[in-house]
């Protein structure tokens, strides 16, 4: 909560003048049943009709200024409540994107997705209702119960007694569906990721038939929290029906006590109407008051919920004086992994061991290996998405733990196994890569990814539409344009994930043709499972169980490392490579 007062303090002016008005209204409101109470005793009993318009007149006035009050206060109440969730949603958000993979691979995109609308939408809604009601209602019931003793001190001892007891049942109730909420919210998590793997995968769940049996689980996931809310709900519910019998039987308790009074002549009617009235009105403040503490223990399990992704340290973090000795060694390697090792969070095996290979300036490295065997984990090292576990990775000569990130990650294009675009212009997809490129390096670069036909055949060149995840281009085209996307800024490295699977045989042969034409100095990493992509280059690095199985050109690999032969006879002919192997 420390954090969520630290955002309100920024609007301390809204967050005063909420509760403040909110408060002027509820004094003018305790002085309505008083002046019930001379209508009846002075205007009525002597048929004065002049003193009754008069006192229906000052009603009407009271009424017209705590009107205004409650407008004014809801509108400094929403204007806080809103401003702060927007400024809670913007940081959360920075601090998601500056989250490294180790903790967004941890967390979950279904989680952070919740924390970031549902859960500050609650604490929203919350802050909203606080600052209305938390004040005012408290104020309410013990106004009430005060202007009760000034009207006569016997009567009001039914107030005495009455609001100890709601205050117990109200509370109680708050204590025991506060750790159910959080069990609700995070239930919630669930039906969000049931939803969220339904949505991206629809293509492959109608491919093999399992809507029934994903329709099941997600009614399954649903129906849990259905069952949650249902429980807490009847809990939350009982707030209700105690709250109206406890002070239906002090209404009662005040109109016999009163009763017996006007009899005696101690007090007069319009006095035993202004205490039913009172009593009314701590009925209705305490209901607010009970649904107001629903709302905040919701608010509460949200809040500290954004709270826990706020406490996520990033594991990848600058050291202090990152860069400050810039110098680089010129005649150094580009690339090197000294003896690097890496664990995944949550692992028990090492997903690499013992990598050590060095990579000079324009060569082409070409990593081949099965699946799972470590092929991406050694190039998102590179670019420094994860921390070693072990050994160091030098790029010209200089840790890449020493860099600044902006400064590494500068020096690199990356184009990753999934073809990611975001919604918006050809121009505006190409400009990710350099955000002052020109239309003739935007071009260059799609000529160099084999992209520019189909870029021109669709007639409208850089203004050409993305849809969102680029759903209005095919796998190739996507591919095509996420390696051009990388070409445009011209980095020093290239990183090619896996990034021509989508990729006819001829196509990927002129792309890979092209990239060697026309990216001088280069230093260019393949990724890929197809022996034909990377066999010209200049080093190939055989990976099988996070390990070198073997490296060198693939003359030297066909002669000396079984499993990259073997990897070679599954996808080319036999003759072929007998013939490279010679």
């Amino acid at each position: 909560m420390k954090r969520l007062l630290h955002y309100l303090s920024g609007y301390k002016l809204e967050s005063i003048l909420g509760p403040l008005f909110k408060m002027l209204e509820a004094s003018f409101e305790l002085f309505v049943p008083l002046v019930v109470a001379s209508m009846i005793d002075v205007g009525i009993k002597q048929n004065n009709t002049p003193y009754i318009l008069r006192m229906g007149g000052l009603l009407i006035l009271l009424g017209i200024i705590g009107l205004t009050c409650s407008l004014t206060a809801q509108y400094f109440a929403a204007k806080a409540s809103v401003l702060t969730a927007t400024s809670l949603r913007n940081d959360l958000f920075s601090h998601i994107s500056h989250l490294s993979y180790t903790e967004i691979d941890t967390v979950g995109t279904s989680t952070l997705i919740t924390r970031m609308t549902s859960d500050i939408n609650q604490v929203q809604t919350g802050i909203n209702m606080v600052l209305r009601l938390f004040l005012r209602s408290p104020f309410v019931v013990f106004g009430a119960m005060i202007m009760a003793f000034t009207v006569n001190v016997k009567a009001a001892m039914a107030f005495v007694v009455v609001i100890p007891l709601l205050s117990v049942v109200v509370f109680g109730i708050l204590l025991i569906s506060m750790p159910l909420y959080k069990k609700v919210q995070k239930q919630l998590d669930q039906v969000m990721l049931t939803t969220r793997e339904n949505l991206m995968g629809v293509r492959v769940i109608r491919a093999f038939n399992r809507q029934k049996s994903e329709t099941a689980r997600f009614e399954e996931e649903n129906g849990l929290l259905v069952r949650f809310q249902v429980f807490v709900g009847k809990i939350s519910a009982l707030l209700n029906p105690v709250t109206y019998i406890m002070i239906n039987f002090a209404i009662i308790a005040v109109v016999w006590i009163g009763a017996f009074q006007v009899d005696a002549g101690i007090i007069t009617q319009g006095k035993v109407v202004a205490l039913v009235n009172y009593m009314s009105q701590i009925l209705v403040e305490l209901i607010k008051l009970a649904n107001l503490i629903i709302i905040i223990s919701k608010s509460v399990a949200c809040m500290n919920r954004v709270d826990t992704i706020f406490q996520m340290e990033p594991s990848i973090k600058e050291k202090e004086n990152a860069g400050a000795d810039s110098s680089q060694d010129a005649s150094a390697a580009k690339v090197v992994f000294d003896h690097v090792s890496f664990l995944y969070a949550g692992a028990k095996e090492e997903s690499l061991s013992s990598i050590d290979f060095s990579v000079k300036k324009g060569e082409t490295i070409g990593i081949i290996g099965g699946t799972g065997s470590g092929k991406s984990t050694v190039v998102n090292l590179i670019p420094r998405f994860y921390d070693v576990a072990a050994g160091r990775v030098m790029l010209d000569g200089m840790d890449v733990r020493d860099y600044p990130l902006d400064a590494l990650r500068e020096k690199i294009g990356i184009v990753p196994q999934k073809s990611v675009l975001f919604k918006g212009s050809l121009r505006e997809n190409m400009q990710w890569g350099k955000k002052d490129a020109s239309d003739e390096e935007i071009y260059h670069a799609l000529d160099i990814a084999q992209a520019r036909e189909f870029v021109d055949g669709k007639g409208k060149g850089l203004d050409l539409y993305i849809e969102q995840g680029g759903r209005n281009l095919s796998g190739g085209q996507k591919q095509r344009l996420t390696i051009a996307r990388a070409l445009v800024r011209k980095p020093e490295i290239l990183i090619l994930d896996d990034s021509a699977s989508a990729l006819d045989f001829a196509t990927d042969a002129r792309l890979r043709r092209a990239i060697k034409e026309n990216t001088e100095g280069m230093t260019v990493f393949l990724v890929s499972q197809r022996a034909a992509t990377i066999r010209g280059a200049d080093q190939i690095f055989v990976l099988d169980d996070g390990k070198i199985a073997g490296k060198g050109t693939h003359k030297e690999l066909l002669n000396h490392c079984d499993l990259y032969r073997e990897i070679c006879l599954s996808q080319l002919s036999k003759e072929e490579v007998e013939q490279d192997g010679r």
